[in-house]
């Protein structure tokens, strides 16, 4: 999918320098790079931090359980030559149904932590986005790329334009009223 992605990307380019070469000559090209812009935003490093929290619970729970697990399986280890066959297979099917709830609450927590994810980054990227088509606008640009979606591999310095979005960002933003209302939201 990525790399037909990177083929209409390289197709869009090779045709408009053909078809228009004058329109080509003035054309404007600036990357940027979403991800580091994200990290480096303030309401992206919160949504980070809070990210980091939820995770560390979710983990402590998982590892709380894995460790509970692991109990039983010793257990039933060093009691099986002690233990009748039907309480064996009792013990076994027990373990079973813990292994298969372990596992389920790991999946669980995944969706949880992608779900939160994009709820916390949601606005952040609507936010870079509009900064971005206002950079275009004021600066003439073409095209603006996101970097590592555009299978950019190297670009001048002086095209990138993360530094300017995550400052004008921060700036814009006071870097914290996405979260504030974010937090109002939830009381």
């Amino acid at each position: 999918m990525s790399l037909q992605r990177h083929a209409i990307t390289l197709l869009a380019a090779v045709l408009l320098s053909s078809i228009a070469p004058s329109l080509y000559a003035q054309s404007r090209i600036a990357v940027v790079d979403l991800q580091r812009a994200m990290n480096e935003t303030e309401d992206g490093r919160r949504a980070k931090a809070r990210l980091k929290r939820l995770f560390r619970r979710r983990q402590k729970s998982l590892d709380a359980a894995q460790e509970k697990l692991k109990k039983m399986k010793e257990d039933i280890e060093r009691q099986k030559n002690v233990l009748s066959r039907e309480a064996l297979e009792a013990r076994l099917e027990e373990y079973q149904k813990a292994f298969i709830e372990l596992q389920s609450t790991y999946v669980e927590y995944q969706r949880e932590l992608a779900a939160k994810e994009a709820q916390l980054t949601k606005s952040i990227l609507e936010r870079m986005q509009e900064i971005l088509r206002r950079i275009g606008q004021r600066e003439g640009y073409t095209l603006i790329v996101e970097a590592n979606e555009g299978g950019v591999v190297w670009v001048p310095g002086n095209l990138d334009l993360t530094d300017q979005v995550i400052q004008q960002y921060n700036q814009e933003r006071g870097g914290s009223s996405s979260m504030s209302s974010m937090r109002s939201k939830r009381r």
